[in-house]
């Protein structure tokens, strides 16, 4: 494989990699934000009014890193890859433009009010600010989702002239998988911002047990996590599903299934060798597979060798995937057990460890998450219509690796940076 493209590849990886961290939290984050403000606004409850002025603050700093990350990455697409607008953008250009227009212009109004106007504005006007902005987010999902939806599970387009445009765009919108890619992201938002919030708060507690304000918002996160994750698990099957049906080379790459079978035999964990096809040291279960994803013990699963040249790396994928699911049984475990046992006062040291450890837990399942997504869809770029390989720009793979060098500097500072602020700010608790 050309240099040039491999590191093009890396570098928007890197990026969209980056990106993803900050909306991930921002999206159930706002939501969060409103509860807290209606439950002050009804109940005149200090520690709401400062479990809020502290919750906001780490809300505004997320959501200026990630429009900051979000331009970079947009510019990606004309350096490093110019086939893809050339051929699709004229259902990509729309879809972005919608966002700006539609999502992004709506928060960055409401978000003035909302961080500046608390004492400016009556209670109900900064209460709807607050409720705008996290409809704001939400809807911006909606249109990225739509547009990565439609990349895997392309539909409502025709080609004129060797581009492909829109025929109907509700149907290029609401393709296939968009329903399950959007669910299954809000939720991972919602988990992680809940993980984030219990987390930050188990911290301020191991330095101030009598902190009111952490106490409730390590047991709101708990308990929220607590709900959302077994939905997720459900969400998860409906969309592996969904998957199997529309993009079933990327569901036998997740489970390093080489043949097809009948009666399948899930890998549970294993090292896939692509020389020889097969999954060396495995830990396996028979016909798990085939129930898992045709509900029945002798369901046929299409194997690997079914899909010719066309299929992606297996061994990103398979390891991605065991990743995400692994992080979300601990993340299960530990929002059941916490939630059990915070129904009584006071949190037990362990416990707050735990918690604080699993403060970015959300954001290791929903990068594992997106590389399965994404490396998933290779050889590419858009299914069944533009291979990866076909949109690469004309730059060089020394200057790729210029920028790239620079753009892994540049991110792990800010990364460094944000990470220490915040355990600054839940430190200081809501004082």
């Amino acid at each position: 494989m050309d240099e040039a493209l491999i590191l093009a590849r890396v570098q928007f990886g890197l990026n969209i990699g980056f990106h993803i961290l900050f909306p991930a939290i921002t999206i159930g984050l706002s939501w969060l934000l409103v509860y807290f403000r209606i439950r002050y606004e009804t109940t005149r409850d200090a520690a709401w009014l400062s479990t809020y002025k502290l919750w906001v603050k780490v809300f505004a700093l997320s959501f200026a890193m990630g429009v900051v990350s979000g331009v970079v990455m947009s510019f990606q697409f004309g350096t490093n890859w110019p086939g893809f607008m050339n051929v699709v953008g004229n259902v990509a250009g729309p879809l972005l433009a919608y966002e700006v227009l539609t999502a992004f212009f709506m928060e960055a109004t409401f978000l003035g009010v909302m961080l500046f106007g608390m004492n400016k504005v009556p209670g109900w006007v900064h209460v709807l600010s607050s409720i705008v902005v996290a409809f704001g987010t939400t809807l911006s999902a909606f249109w990225i989702l739509a547009l990565n939806s439609w990349m895997q599970t392309p539909v409502g387009h025709v080609e004129v002239n060797g581009e492909i445009i829109a025929g109907s765009w509700l149907e290029v919108i609401f393709n296939p998988s968009f329903p399950y890619r959007l669910t299954h992201m809000l939720l991972a938002s919602g988990i992680t911002a809940s993980f984030l919030v219990a987390g930050l708060s188990a911290w301020r507690m191991l330095r101030a047990p009598g902190d009111e304000a952490a106490r409730k918002t390590l047991r709101f996160g708990a308990h929220l996590a607590a709900v959302l994750v077994p939905i997720q698990v459900v969400v998860g099957d409906l969309h592996g599903l969904n998957t199997l049906e529309h993009q079933p080379a990327k569901v036998a790459a997740i489970e390093a299934l080489w043949q097809t079978e009948r009666g399948a035999t899930l890998t549970l964990i294993g090292f896939p060798n692509e020389d020889s096809e097969r999954n060396d040291y495995a830990i396996t279960i028979p016909k798990a597979l085939s129930l898992l994803l045709t509900h029945s013990l002798d369901g046929e699963v299409k194997g690997l060798a079914e899909f010719g040249a066309d299929v992606p790396p297996v061994a990103p994928v398979f390891w991605a995937f065991r990743v995400m699911v692994g992080i979300g049984v601990l993340m299960l475990a530990l929002a059941w057990y916490g939630s059990w046992v915070l129904r009584k006062p006071g949190a037990p040291n362990y416990l707050l460890w735990a918690f604080a450890g699993f403060t970015f837990s959300g954001w290791v399942a929903t990068l594992a998450g997106w590389l399965v997504t994404e490396i998933g869809r290779q050889p590419w770029l858009v299914t069944g219509i533009l291979y990866t390989h076909d949109a690469v720009g004309e730059a060089t793979g020394g200057q790729v690796g210029m920028s790239l060098t620079a753009y892994v500097f540049t991110y792990t500072v800010l990364l460094i940076s944000y990470v220490v602020v915040l355990t600054h700010l839940a430190g200081k608790g809501s004082q």
